[in-house]
């Protein structure tokens, strides 16, 4: 599953509760409240900033100026501190509640000054309805729906915090009302994966690459899943092959999907080794063959881990793979060149 990346752009608004002297104080929290959220925000102290935001949304709540942008703006503070629980309780609300996030601006031109500005809903149909010859260009304006971006976000969350079914039920109503979201798409396989749904999955893998054939993620996850069934190994290996022709700068989809490859060509060695330990003394012929069968495989698998190698030369886990097959096939020297590069890149990582 792809990081989580949040971010949007927060202004910061201008609130005023009229000229009474019991609302003065009350506008001063408010504007302090504000500045408090806004400054923590851009800072990058989340931690500070959710909690800040959710009281400016009570502030407002509060004296009758409910704006749910606010809470909002902490869910998405919390979701960047990593506070799980807070921001999947907020993004939750959020989505029940039916917010969108969709706002609509007012705006008219003074002609004398040719000053375009915004006004309050009432006070520009007030001004478009006068025969008043002071004011025209009148225009209404809505700013885009951030929903889908709240199911985006909460898929990510509740799959992080292990709460599948949730997720999963999540993304279905998501898919329901943005059937060609490509991001919920993409969080179903995860969801369906993480709920042990993997033949749907799988489904799911294969209709994306009927329409996206260039996808790595989504051929090297297929991959992933052919690669647990004997039958459909040598699939998993034509997958891995895909995922990392198509991977170009993700170095690591690259490195994972060799790693894969490697593997999967090899088999489960650990049960094979037990296997031939099993019937050494009283079936060597037997022990035999398995030895050589697993020879053979250590053999195939050896061109993927050169090209591994020879892709991420600097990555220990490519060398000790390596370093391994060679000493399976009982070649002295490159196991001699692969234990010093190893121990360089040890040395390099202290």
């Amino acid at each position: 599953m792809k990081k989580l990346i949040l971010g949007i752009a927060i202004v910061s608004s201008v609130f005023a509760f009229g000229q009474k002297e019991e609302k003065k104080d009350v506008n001063a929290q408010v504007q302090a409240t504000n500045k408090a959220a806004m400054d923590a925000y851009n800072a990058k102290n989340y931690t500070v900033a959710g909690p800040k935001f959710i009281e400016l949304y009570d502030l407002l709540k509060a004296n009758g100026q409910e704006d749910k942008t606010y809470k909002y703006y902490a869910g998405l503070s919390y979701a960047l501190a990593n506070n799980l629980d807070e921001s999947i309780k907020i993004y939750t609300d959020l989505i029940n509640s039916g917010y969108t996030g969709v706002q609509t601006t007012y705006t008219a031109k003074e002609n004398k000054t040719g000053q375009v500005s915004n006004y309050d809903k009432a006070t520009w149909d007030l001004l478009k309805k006068s025969s008043s010859k002071d004011y025209s260009d009148f225009k209404t304006e809505q700013t885009k729906s951030v929903e889908p971006d709240l199911y985006e976000t909460l898929s990510t969350l509740l799959l992080n915090a292990k709460k599948n079914d949730e997720a999963l039920a999540l993304i279905e109503k998501g898919l329901a009302k943005y059937p060609n979201n490509a991001k919920l798409k993409e969080y179903h396989g995860s969801a369906l994966y993480a709920t042990g749904k993997t033949d749907q999955f799988m489904s799911n893998l294969k209709e994306q690459l009927a329409k996206n054939p260039t996808d790595a993620t989504n051929w090297y996850n297929l991959g992933v899943l052919q690669s647990k069934t004997p039958a459909t190994e040598a699939d998993a290996v034509v997958s891995f092959n895909k995922a990392i022709e198509l991977a170009s700068t993700d170095t690591k989809l690259k490195d994972n999907a060799y790693q894969n490859l490697v593997y999967t060509t090899i088999g489960d060695d650990s049960k094979a080794v037990e296997e031939i330990n099993a019937i050494r003394k009283s079936d060597p012929d037997k022990a035999t063959t398995l030895i050589e069968a697993r020879k053979e495989r250590f053999n195939k698998a050896l061109p993927h881990a050169e090209k591994w190698y020879q892709a991420s030369p600097n990555n220990i886990d490519a060398v000790g793979v390596l370093k391994d097959i060679y000493g399976m096939l009982k070649n002295q020297t490159k196991v001699a060149e692969m234990k010093a590069k190893e121990a360089e890149l040890q040395a390099k990582a202290k």
